[in-house]
């Protein structure tokens, strides 16, 4: 698994001698250092020298060292800077606020604000559901989060968990056009988060609850339903859930399944996998076996959180009480979201015929994509240097867009289903194949799709 990647993108600036052999020498030395070489730009030409900018992914920050020391090295070269490309996208932040009227005299200024803003003030206080047709709150949505859960990266906190909240609202924007903004909270106390997220609900058209650790998660976003009047959205339950659907649909579609007779696999019973196996078992899926870090869940546990309770006793009705690796055995899917390198392909060789691998912990899966090809039908990851890349950004832009299309008040499993139905329709029948089991996270259709199939049933 350890490849460059853009996410460790750097560019280097050198001064060389202006000859014919000098490119090819920086190009040999990258590639020996184990480097992707993706630019090489002469920034300046002199007679007798030059300046180059070599721009290289890389896999992690030693082995940018290890390249950047092998480009030093070379006779006549000299490096001048190295600039890590994805801290430079992040320069500043990754997110701004317009205004969508234009001030130009005291006439719009008169309209936009004082005298006349307090017209609408007056009519929203008249009569409160107006201010979804007159403020930023019919395309709002809060990302919030704690940040005790991010990523791969655990318990950083609020202010280390911003630029992946930045980065949701960017995708919110660039896919649906719904206004998100970053909500990070300096608290990991249930009480205070739901108090706070209360607080703040009038702005806002819709809560997506992001990185919150599990089993607060689940209570954080069933008292909020309870208590707000806008939907309420964990994306890293919920939006998982629905796109692991959509790929398991046209999965099965591929190897020719019913999903109702399959076997299923899951490990990882946190947010994610408890999401994923409620929406399996409403469409009837019950041969589910689920494994956390001590082993498969089974009748006769006592566990303190409710839904592993709840899983312990809906799931794994043939009473395994083995391992991730036992339970595997003979099973027809894989689904994992828990750790890295769980697995390997013998493993994946006990499977049954024609089984489906989704390895999605991130950035390292659960097994390597390759060693689970060489037995399994289908294979998909959450990364996006392999086929199949199960991202939530298939579901929540256009989720959303549906929800503040309709002047949604709660999120239902029916619009759940929607989504994911949606989201696998979007591969037809033509385009169907192993490596083509959801749509690119880049496909301009799917996210009016995912809306056009929310709206109507939203309430």
């Amino acid at each position: 698994m350890s490849i460059p990647s853009p996410g460790y993108s750097i560019t280097v600036r050198v001064e060389a001698h202006a000859s014919a052999g000098t490119t090819g020498e920086l190009t040999t030395a990258i590639g020996d250092a184990g480097g992707a070489l993706t630019a090489l730009d002469v920034v300046e030409s002199h007679h007798d020298r030059m300046v180059v900018d070599v721009t290289i992914d890389a896999i992690d920050i030693t082995h940018v060292d290890t390249i950047t020391t092998a480009i030093g090295a070379l006779a006549g070269i000299e490096v001048r800077k190295v600039s890590d490309r994805t801290f430079l996208m992040h320069l500043g932040g990754k997110l701004e606020v317009r205004s969508k009227v234009s001030l130009r005299n005291r006439d719009d200024l008169s309209r936009a604000y004082t005298p006349g803003v307090a017209r609408i003030c007056q009519a929203i206080a008249a009569n409160p559901s107006d201010a979804r047709r007159l403020t930023i709150k019919r395309n709002t949505v809060a990302v919030v989060t704690d940040g005790s859960a991010v990523l791969g990266l655990g318990n950083i906190g609020p202010a280390a968990a911003l630029p992946v909240m930045e980065g949701k609202a960017a995708l919110f924007k660039r896919f649906a056009d719904v206004d998100a903004w970053p909500v990070c909270l300096d608290t990991q106390d249930t009480e205070k988060i739901i108090e706070i997220v209360c607080a703040i609900a009038p702005v806002y058209g819709g809560i997506n609850l992001e990185d919150i650790a599990a089993p607060r998660c689940f209570e954080i976003e069933s008292r909020l339903r309870t208590l707000l009047d806008i939907p309420v959205f964990h994306d890293d339950q919920h939006g998982t859930a629905i796109v692991v659907l959509a790929a398991l649909r046209n999965a099965l579609r591929v190897v020719e399944k019913k999903i109702t007779d399959v076997r299923i696999v899951i490990s990882g019973v946190g947010a994610a996998g408890t999401a994923i196996i409620r929406l399996l078992h409403i469409l009837g899926t019950r041969d589910i076996i689920a494994a956390g870090r001590s082993g498969v869940l089974h009748r006769g546990q006592d566990h303190a959180d409710p839904n592993r309770q709840w899983i312990a006793a809906n799931t794994n009705p043939r009473g395994n009480t083995g391992s991730l690796k036992n339970a595997l055995v003979g099973a027809d899917v894989f689904i994992g979201v828990s750790a890295p390198q769980l697995l390997d392909g013998a493993d994946i060789a006990t499977m049954a015929d024609r089984a489906i691998v989704f390895a999605l912990s991130n950035p390292d899966p659960e097994i390597d994509p390759a060693a689970a090809g060489e037995h399994a039908a289908v294979v998909a990851t959450g990364r996006s240097d392999y086929p199949n890349q199960i991202n939530n950004v298939l579901a929540f832009p256009g989720f959303f867009r549906g929800l503040l299309d309709a002047g949604a008040h709660e999120i239902t499993d029916t619009m759940m289903l929607a989504a994911a139905n949606a989201i696998a329709d979007v591969v037809t029948l033509e385009k169907l194949n192993p490596t083509f089991i959801v749509p690119s996270v880049f496909d301009p259709s799917v996210a009016p799709a995912v809306a056009a199939a929310v709206k109507p049933v939203a309430t």
